[in-house]
């Protein structure tokens, strides 16, 4: 510990990320990438992108990402908000909705950056136990707070929580910012977007790292009525008013235009994804249902940080948290069909031989 570090640095645990692994060649399901890349108009508009133009700063507003997302969610351009990844925006929601002295709530089992971020603003937050399911009791959500913060799907578990029980967390905070964090909705779940019309306290946050196979680029937006998106920019502005890149708006861009590849890719995902659950039940896995793009398993006979090992030992990398009520699972990403076929055989030796 450093003693030039604030007392704020001092007191926080950060957020530690899924291992990139490098140049070693592993089958890496650790960190919910998408298995497929972009479209070749994706890369072709970014590669159209590297030009003179990148002495120039870019576009401050990212005017042609935010038109693109607002003819895509059938929103005003007001409405949206375009950040350096869905991580960097809810850092601002910390700052511009959430006040010292009001607790904000969230699950006890969900991102973990939540807490971190609560820690870092010096945010009040109470933790609400999910259920023996990893659901949400609702009404826990309907007290008063300073604000609510949820991940649906929720991660790391990928339960899925139905659109009219947001809906009643809404009309129970409705002088409180509700935020739903949807990086995974694309993979089967509905989106709470269709409300923002009827609730001004709702905003929504969506990534391009996940369904789009953006990660590198980090490309995050925020959803909600103006004055929520004005509070957005007022802490975007005090910090940062560059923060998405022109390759990267233009990428992002791109893609809210070219929905076909993204389309595929989720549905292959969404079929590969069913298919494991199906071979993992056989080996007598126990699997929470998932609407994301990974799945949450443990096996009744073989402890998590075990098969954690020995799958690492075959070059298989998944997320392994060893954390209360969850430390018997394991997060597993989607990979490609002959990624989980690999997976499934290698449970399949481990299970044996035991």
């Amino acid at each position: 510990m450093s003693k030039f570090w604030s007392e704020t640095v001092k007191g926080i645990t950060p957020y530690v990320p899924g291992e990139q692994p490098g140049a070693r060649k592993v089958i890496k399901l650790n960190t919910n990438e998408n298995p497929y890349p972009p479209s070749d108009q994706v890369l072709d508009a970014m590669k159209a992108a590297v030009s003179g133009r990148l002495k120039l700063y870019p576009d401050p507003e990212c005017a042609g990402l935010r038109q693109a997302a607002a003819d895509y969610y059938g929103l005003p351009i007001e409405n949206i908000f375009a950040g350096n990844g869905s991580d960097e925006i809810l850092a601002f929601c910390f700052k511009a909705f959430f006040n010292p002295g009001e607790t904000i709530v969230f699950p006890d089992i969900t991102y973990s950056f939540y807490e971190v971020y609560a820690r870092l603003f010096e945010i009040s937050y109470e933790k609400i136990p999910l259920d023996e399911h990893f659901d949400i009791p609702l009404e826990s959500f309907f007290g008063p707070n300073g604000g609510v913060l949820l991940a649906n799907p929720n991660a790391p578990t990928g339960k899925f929580t139905p659109v009219d029980r947001i809906r009643q967390i809404l009309e129970h905070n409705l002088d409180k910012v509700v935020i739903i964090d949807e990086a995974y909705i694309d993979f089967g779940g509905e989106s709470c977007v269709p409300l923002i019309p009827d609730y001004p306290n709702l905003l929504v946050v969506h990534t391009f790292s996940k369904s789009r196979s953006l990660a590198g680029l980090r490309i995050g937006l925020a959803l909600g009525q103006s004055e929520l998106i004005e509070g957005l920019n007022r802490v975007k502005n005090s910090i940062n008013s560059y923060t998405l890149d022109a390759i990267a708006q233009v990428g992002g861009e791109q893609s809210l235009r070219d929905t076909a590849t993204f389309e595929r890719n989720v549905r292959r995902i969404i079929e590969t994804r069913e298919h494991t659950v199906s071979a993992l039940r056989e080996l007598q896995f126990e699997v929470v249902d998932s609407r994301a793009n990974f799945i949450f398993a443990t096996h009744p006979g073989i402890p998590a940080a075990d098969l954690f090992d020995a799958l690492r030992q075959r070059d298989i990398i998944v997320r392994y948290f060893a954390k209360p009520r969850i430390d018997n699972y394991l997060r597993i990403s989607i990979g490609t069909d002959e990624e989980m076929e690999a997976l499934c055989r290698a449970l399949e030796d481990i299970v044996l031989k035991k």
